[in-house]
């Protein structure tokens, strides 16, 4: 097994990450009953399913390191659906599901921003067209769960038992 740099393990992760994050917007996309936050929800979904897309291309530039970046993807998918897993347990609602993606959104984002930081000085043209294309969408994504979060926590009765 190839063993990865820094820069192609946090491509790994980023790929991960975005893997699970496709799951995450499904599950919590379940707990919602509003048409424009399920919009904002697919439209998060797509462009997660494609940032995994891009990273798997970039993965495929790395010579005899494809697998060992697929594999690193995979950890941090498993351990992000742990994570899903014991925050949206039994019974959870939706705010409680946007509690969850803010958390997960800043993550995604913290990584891109690695993965930027650390391609400063490894100047791969790959890793930089994927960090500009990525980047803005990661800005997005945390704005829109901040501010889906803040929608339902607003309909919320704040003396009502939690």
């Amino acid at each position: 097994m190839a063993e990865l740099t820094q820069l192609e393990s946090k491509l790994g992760e980023v790929m991960g990450l975005a893997q699970a994050a496709q799951e995450a917007t499904t599950k919590v996309g379940k707990l919602v009953d509003d048409d424009q936050i399920q919009s904002t929800l697919k439209r998060m979904r797509d462009e997660a399913k494609d940032t995994e897309q891009r990273c798997k291309q970039v993965a495929e530039g790395f010579e005899g390191k494809k697998t060992a970046i697929q594999r690193q993807a995979k950890e941090t998918r498993s351990e992000a659906q742990e994570m899903m897993k014991t925050y949206l347990g039994n019974g959870a609602d939706e705010l409680e599901g946007f509690e969850f993606l803010n958390m997960a959104e800043a993550g995604e984002l913290a990584h891109v921003e690695i993965v930027a930081q650390l391609n400063k000085k490894a100047r791969n043209a790959q890793i930089k067209e994927l960090v500009d294309s990525v980047m803005p969408i990661q800005q997005r994504h945390v704005q829109d769960t901040k501010q889906a979060t803040l929608t339902l926590a607003a309909r919320e009765d704040p003396n009502e038992a939690a």
